[in-house]
């Protein structure tokens, strides 16, 4: 398994509207693709994930599905 993290910048408004998503639906992870911990800093709308996975593929599946509300960058840590 290799471990990456995952930079999310909210887009412009959308910080409250993520939660609310998240609250209601879960995380959309794709099976295969697994979230460890993060860290989120509010005041800068910025989230850490540290996440794990056999196929890096997965991230595009899961990336889809907040697009709408956030910019990714993944980098492989392992």
């Amino acid at each position: 398994m290799k471990k990456y993290m995952v930079v999310e910048r909210f887009k412009p408004g959308c910080f409250d509207k993520v939660y609310e998503r998240y609250n209601a639906t879960g995380r959309f992870l794709p099976e295969g693709l697994f979230y460890l911990n993060s860290w989120v800093n509010k005041e800068k709308n910025i989230c850490f994930q540290l996440m794990e996975t056999k196929n890096e593929n997965l991230f595009n599946e899961w990336i889809g599905k907040w697009k709408d509300l956030t910019d990714f960058d993944v980098f492989q840590i392992d």
